[in-house]
């Protein structure tokens, strides 16, 4: 099984590896600072973005490996749109209920756990032991930072990014790319593109 990564990152090393432990035999990397960087761990580097778009057919799967939420989701739709076979990827140490759903392109890295009816959009991620329960709605494009806890029924709209450790109380709506900083505790709703901190999460000044 073939698989191909867009994003020769750090961030990249740990789909890699997820990828790997999930049973995918091949790993290609393409990134656009590919002339200066053939290689991630062991991984081969072959080509820029542009390289991947031409050569999606000779791939089982494709997910993009970027942190920046825009910048990942608008590469997903573009290689769904081009035809990709784009996939999701999830950790065998990761725990993911059968009634719950997971978007094209999304990463699940080891030791997570996404509880019952929970529904994941495309292009997220739900890194390194992080947990999302019950009946969470997470947008396309987010992404659920290491040792994240969310309860149930939150709402994440799209590219919402979760700080490392921060915890989200249950029925918050987190709006649009809104930050939730690290280690915050996040109790009313976030508005749209507005970063929050502090325990409880105020918006930053």
């Amino acid at each position: 099984m073939k698989l191909a990564v867009l994003g020769a990152s750090g961030h990249g090393k740990v789909v890699a590896d997820t990828a790997r432990a999930a049973g995918w035999s091949e790993i290609t990397f393409f990134d656009d600072a590919w002339m200066g960087k053939r290689f991630v761990t062991h991984h081969p580097v072959v080509g820029d973005a542009a390289a991947l778009f031409r050569s999606v057919a000779e791939y089982d799967g494709v997910i993009v490996a970027i942190g920046n939420n825009r910048v990942r989701l608008e590469k997903t739709r573009a290689l769904i749109d081009a035809g990709a076979r784009v996939v999701s990827v999830i950790h065998p140490a990761a725990v993911v209920s059968g009634s719950s759903t997971v978007g094209e392109g999304s990463v699940i890295m080891a030791g997570s756990v996404v509880q019952a009816d929970t529904c994941l959009g495309a292009a997220c991620i739900i890194n390194t032991n992080a947990s999302v329960d019950h009946d969470c709605r997470l947008a396309d494009g987010v992404h659920v930072c290491p040792g994240v806890a969310i309860s149930g029924d939150v709402v994440g709209g799209e590219c919402a990014w979760f700080g490392v450790g921060a915890s989200v109380r249950q029925g918050m709506r987190i709006g649009a790319d809104a930050v939730i900083g690290a280690g915050a505790a996040v109790v009313k709703d976030v508005d749209a593109k507005t970063t929050v901190i502090g325990v409880p999460a105020k918006p930053a000044s």
